[in-house]
């Protein structure tokens, strides 16, 4: 190049610079399942009207969640937030306990390879450690 020609060839000398930040990706919320759990106590149609009120779930939905909670021990009420999940949890169990019911509803971290339901032994809530942290 000779002296005062730029790269733009304006003839001024002067270029303009830009400056590119690395764009800071976003990491999306981990996301959490609201699970029910089974016992020998609860009315069927308690957990029914549950599943409809705090999950809005219709009828049909609510009874095969149900069923399957009766059936296999344990079912899914729904995936969300960390903080929605927790308060569906506290919510699920104030409801229970004001109508005195032992129903049981625990939230896990879902994970990606385990996106599916995962049948649980019947043990403590407390106790379940998950795998995919």
């Amino acid at each position: 190049m000779q002296a005062g020609q730029d790269r733009g060839g304006n003839g001024t000398g002067r270029g303009t610079a830009v400056i590119a930040r690395p764009r800071q990706k976003t990491k999306k919320p981990s996301l959490y399942r609201v699970l029910i759990l089974n016992d020998d106590y609860t009315p069927m149609e308690f957990v029914v009207h549950v599943l409809e009120r705090f999950f809005q779930k219709d009828r049909d939905a609510a009874t095969r969640i149900m069923l399957h909670v009766h059936n296999h021990g344990v079912g899914e009420c729904g995936v969300y937030t960390f903080e929605v999940a927790e308060t569906k949890v506290t919510q699920v169990m104030d409801f229970a306990r004001q109508h005195q019911h032992p129903l049981q509803c625990v939230m896990e971290k879902k994970c990606g390879m385990n996106a599916g339901f995962l049948p649980r032994p019947r043990t403590s809530a407390a106790s379940s450690a998950h795998l995919c942290e």
